[in-house]
């Protein structure tokens, strides 16, 4: 054992690429015990060993040498042909695969690792120790919970404690989202995808509900404004947005629109579809739920990597979860920050979410476009055009339902011989007026007036699994102990 000591191994006999680096940088030219090369840079076996044993305990367990209760039954099972062998793999082979090392150096390994941790005690009674030359091992599975337990604090904080400049959330935030620009599915979708003209998402369909008719008259004229996002004072809170902070929410399809609105029996509502008229960045909610890691076990940093990608898929499911009525205020705090925080990103900024939809599960889409890409494009009129409506048209059998919307423009000559008035420049000066309700947003959305359709809302289906409710009846006894 002592000439163990003395060993060492060079960055070409070491095959696992962050270990061959590592030694590049930090050892010194000497000569390899397994290869006899004496001009590349070595370490000691010893220090190498200290690598393999931090890798193991970080990604690897050590498994049992005895069957668990349900393979032990199986095993006294005289009717059962099942023959158990140890899980794992033996930890010759388990060193060597990891490091990618030539076996002799392997054994080497093992040889000082079992030496390092062996114990007298447990020797006299026959039992295991970690890297004892008999035993197996197996990958870990990954765990998330610290990253668990601190967005737990951080959503009991922001419901009792601080919902505005909450720190410790801003934090959290900026380490969940540090490489999001890096961050690709084992499919190698992008986790920021860019939609718009000549993309896959074009455009999103929005539909909102009516119950007056005065209402459903001013919204066929002007869908841009009234199917289009709210302003700020009439926005209300929702799954992305807090109370007051106007966004555009959206569906990949019309139906799936009209289905996020849940719109009641007996009233009617418009769909429109909205045109991108400009790329945008878009968190794809979906592509959290299975982000590539590509690293070393031997670099400390992989785990929490690891560890991090385990907790974003179970975070992509809590943005999307279904949330009931009277729950809504609290449990929106948590994504409305999330939104929040990532409409605030420096650049490359995002513009919105893209995530699956609650009302209609599978491959549909809702989008959730942030306030700055919330601009819809004003409809052009011809100056003194008058709109007016019609929502039924009367025939012999009664009113039939009939959307008709008139746009009556001034003759064209009345238009052509218009010209703008010529002011002196110090008017113009003294008339401008500093306007709070001007927009300066970039325009995003253009409303596509002749996709606009009514829907009478006459009945709502319901996708239930059904259980049953079983009752038993028993005598009633006075049990003495």
């Amino acid at each position: 054992m002592s000439d163990n000591h003395d060993l060492k191994i060079c960055h070409n006999c070491v095959r696992e690429p962050f270990l061959s680096d590592l030694i590049k940088k930090e050892g010194t030219v000497s000569a390899c015990h397994y290869c006899e090369d004496e001009e590349e840079p070595c370490i000691t076996l010893q220090d190498f060993a200290d690598q393999v044993e931090a890798a193991f305990e970080r990604h690897y367990i050590r498994t049992s040498d005895q069957p668990d209760d349900y393979e032990s039954m199986l095993l006294r099972d005289r009717e059962s042909d099942y023959d158990w062998d140890r899980h794992g793999e033996p930890v010759l082979y388990a060193i060597q695969e990891a490091a990618s090392i030539p076996e002799d150096a392997a054994k080497d390994v093992l040889d000082i690792l079992d030496h390092r941790n062996s114990d007298l005690e447990m020797m006299q009674m026959g039992e295991e120790w970690e890297f004892h030359q008999d035993s197996h091992y197996d990958r870990k599975s990954t765990g998330d919970h610290e990253f668990a337990f601190e967005w737990q604090a951080i959503e009991r904080s922001l419901k009792s404690e601080s919902r505005f400049f909450n720190q410790s959330a801003e934090a959290f935030l900026a380490r969940l989202f540090a490489n999001l620009e890096g961050t690709v599915t084992r499919d190698g979708h992008p986790a920021v995808l860019i939609a718009g003209p000549g993309t896959a998402y074009q455009s999103f369909f929005r539909a909102r509900v009516f119950h007056r008719s005065e209402e459903l008259d001013e919204a066929m004229k002007r869908p841009d404004l009234h199917i289009g996002p709210p302003p700020g004072r009439l926005a209300r809170a929702g799954r992305m947005n807090a109370n007051g902070i106007s966004m555009f929410y959206g569906a990949s399809e019309g139906g799936v629109a009209l289905a996020e609105v849940r719109p009641p029996v007996g009233s009617r509502a418009l769909i429109g579809e909205f045109q991108l008229t400009r790329p945008v960045r878009l968190l794809d909610v979906t592509a959290l739920q299975s982000v590539y890691v590509e690293g070393s076990i031997f670099d400390p940093a992989y785990l929490e990597q690891l560890s991090l990608a385990k907790f974003l898929a179970r975070l992509s499911d809590r943005i999307t979860i279904p949330v009931m009525p009277g729950d809504e205020p609290s449990e929106y705090l948590i994504t409305q920050m999330i939104a929040d925080y990532l409409a605030r990103r420096p650049a490359p900024g995002l513009d919105g979410i893209l995530f699956p939809s609650v009302q209609c599960p599978g491959e549909h889409r809702n989008v959730a476009l942030f306030y700055h890409a919330s601009r819809v494009e004003a409809m052009e009129f011809p100056e003194g055009t008058e709109l007016s409506a019609r929502q039924y048209e009367s025939t012999e059998d009664g009113p039939e339902p009939d959307y008709v919307v008139w746009e009556e423009v001034p003759p064209l000559k009345e238009r052509e011989d218009e010209k703008p008035e010529e002011r002196p420049c110090f008017q113009i000066f003294r008339q401008t007026r500093y306007d709070p309700n001007e927009d300066f947003r970039e325009t995003t959305l253009r409303i596509d007036v002749e996709t606009v359709t009514a829907h009478h809302i006459g009945s709502v289906a319901f996708t239930t699994n059904e259980f049953p409710v079983r009752r038993h009846r028993m005598e009633k006894r006075d049990w003495k102990f």
